[in-house]
């Protein structure tokens, strides 16, 4: 891949390092995003939450994607990607060290306001990234690349809450013994105060990696790489378009990424408190998240042997859709009492243990294998021929992550309404919109169908 039609016009070792760092930061995306699967249960019991009030996590995580995107476009058009993406790491460190005072007053407001601060940073991050490692590269082996950096970010995503887990949730059942033992209302503040302020030190070391690492981005050499003058290898017809709406295939991937997104979130972030609902000790559901993670890096593992070699990106998406929807009524009508007891290895400590797991939380943890081509999948195809909008377009796709806000939210109100388990019926509407885009709405509008 040396030659400059492969590489956007950047040399081989520049190629290399470029997609070296990218693969850092989606290592950083990885482990903050899915701190939320952790973070539900934990707030839960320290700010005396309900399900609903609960996913308010992702909530103001994710609804930072939709408030920032387009800002942050207008940020990289002046920074260009490099100093955009440091920003990006010194916010999100900013946001972590919010943390502490929220912890100390146990204000669940305050927390929300660090997690949509963090957002606000990673908003800035993947507006810049994730168009970076799109064009890079031959765009025909985008999505194969995007699965590079998806296995590093589901990494850190199956280790995150494991390391959270064993600092802010070590000891829960005595916890839980401690606060049914309680006889008053000071004696049980006192202990959630106790619990809240767990969360200190591992955001403190956070935030300090963080604004390390932006500085570390500062000195490096990182290409940029002039999306503008993708317009003269996109065709005549696209040298007339005035607007980023008359782009009728990116819309379409707009909405259908806002739903998978919210799926996504679903399956990462609900898995441990539905474990919890269906009294499932801590001590196996805290790995519930990991094998959500573990199902998308087998499927990014896919990615990368089948595409373009084998598979399109397009024939890709469609198999996940339809693998989405049989996951969800797997999760929805297998008897929650079915329960498996399965080896697994500590992905922290490499420790050997039995877990316990639910045959409906196997299906809920699978929908990670179901989505894992579709991220990789849908942003080559969605800023497919788009030229000097093409900044703008991914700033659109950025903004669709606020799927993840409300969906989950959602999935909250109907779990206090109905069940955890039947909530799980929100996911099917949710993969049928993306099987459309799949079959159909990738091409429309587009000359050549393609």
């Amino acid at each position: 891949m040396a030659n400059d039609s492969s590489t956007n016009g950047i040399s081989r070792k520049d190629y290399i390092f470029s997609i070296t760092i990218i693969g850092v930061f989606f290592f950083i995306f990885g482990f903050v995003t899915w701190l939320n699967g952790i973070l539900i249960p934990f707030l839960r019991t320290a700010c005396e939450l309900n399900d609903f009030q609960a996913y308010f996590v992702t909530f103001a995580f994710y609804i930072a994607y939709f408030v920032m995107a387009l800002p942050s476009s207008a940020v990289l058009k002046k920074t260009g990607f490099k100093s955009g993406m440091s920003v990006g790491l010194w916010i999100m460190a900013a946001g972590s060290l919010i943390f502490i005072p929220a912890a100390l007053s146990r204000a669940f407001w305050l927390f929300l306001t660090g997690l949509f601060v963090m957002g606000t940073g990673l908003a800035l991050l993947q507006t810049a990234s994730n168009p970076y490692i799109t064009i890079i590269g031959p765009r025909e082996s985008a999505a194969k690349r995007i699965s590079i950096m998806g296995i590093a970010n589901k990494f850190a995503g199956a280790i995150a809450p494991i390391i959270l887990a064993s600092i802010i949730m070590k000891d829960e059942h005595i916890l839980e013994e401690r606060l049914a033992a309680a006889s008053d209302a000071i004696s049980r503040a006192a202990i959630l105060d106790e619990m809240a302020q767990k969360v200190i030190m591992p955001y403190i070391v956070m935030s300090v990696i963080l604004v390390l690492l932006g500085l570390l981005l500062k000195f490096a050499h990182l290409p940029e790489v002039d999306t503008d003058s993708e317009e003269e290898t996109v065709g005549e017809a696209n040298v007339k378009k005035t607007s980023i709406w008359q782009f009728p295939h990116l819309i379409l991937g707009v909405i259908a990424l806002f739903f998978y997104v919210g799926v996504e979130v679903i399956a990462g972030d609900s898995i441990i408190r539905y474990g919890q609902s269906l009294d499932i000790p801590m001590s196996s559901a805290k790995y519930y998240t990991s094998l959500t993670m573990l199902g998308m890096i087998i499927g990014y593992l896919m990615g990368i042997i089948f595409i373009p070699r084998y598979i399109r990106q397009g024939n890709a998406l469609r198999i996940c859709t339809i693998l989405g929807v049989i996951f969800s009524l797997g999760a929805v009508l297998v008897p929650a009492d079915l329960v498996l007891t399965i080896p697994f290895v500590d992905l922290v400590t490499f420790k050997p243990l039995e877990l316990v797991l639910p045959l409906t939380v196997l299906f809920v943890a699978l929908m990670g294998l179901a989505n894992a081509l579709v991220w990789p999948a849908m942003w080559p195809l969605a800023l497919n021929s788009l030229g000097r909008f093409t900044k703008t377009g991914s700033a659109l796709l950025i903004m669709a992550i606020a799927g993840g806000a409300l969906i989950p939210l959602l999935y909250g109100k109907l779990a206090d309404i109905f069940s955890t388990q039947s909530a799980y019926w929100i996911c099917l509407p949710c993969y049928l919109v993306i099987m459309f885009y799949a079959f159909r709405g990738y091409k429309t509008g587009l000359k050549n169908g393609a």
